[in-house]
């Protein structure tokens, strides 16, 4: 099994993200080692399961709505489509409206809703939101489960 994990980093003091030699970010920046984004991903399952996953993605509260998360998922899209997966996926809290947007803009659709997947007072279900990648010719990747799923159901 060939199992991947990227992760990306951009704090304050470095003003460049190069990835194959494309210039993929460019911010100037003042003050030191302030975290600004960070991406992580991992390509996972068998099959026609097989596919991106994006563990986390933040961006600073400063640097939001510049377009770095979307060019961010881009950079994984481009990534799992040279791995050949079937489709990007990843989890989200229902209450987190601002992202569940974004990813809608960017051809994400929710596939389904993971019951009580946060921990917390009280626990908060997700959204699995998929996108299609040119493998998964059908769609099939895209077909929305009509019924909540409980996190161990989760492969």
């Amino acid at each position: 099994m060939d199992f991947r994990f990227i992760c990306i980093t951009l704090r304050t003091g470095q003003n460049t993200f190069r990835w194959q030699n494309h210039r993929v970010v460019k911010l100037w920046v003042t003050h030191y080692y302030l975290e600004i984004i960070k991406v992580m991903g991992k390509a996972e399952g068998h099959g026609e399961n097989w596919h991106g996953h994006v563990t986390a993605l933040t961006v600073s509260p400063d640097y939001r709505r510049l377009g770095l998360a979307a060019m961010l998922m881009k950079f994984l899209e481009e990534v799992s489509e040279k791995k050949q997966a079937y489709f990007v996926d990843l989890f989200v809290r229902v209450s987190n409206k601002v992202a569940i947007t974004m990813y809608q803009q960017l051809g994400y659709i929710v596939y389904r809703t993971v019951l009580e997947y946060y921990n917390g007072d009280p626990d908060e279900d997700a959204y699995d939101m998929r996108k299609a990648l040119s493998r998964d010719v059908k769609k099939k990747s895209m077909i929305p489960l009509t019924h909540p799923v409980r996190p161990e159901e989760v492969d």
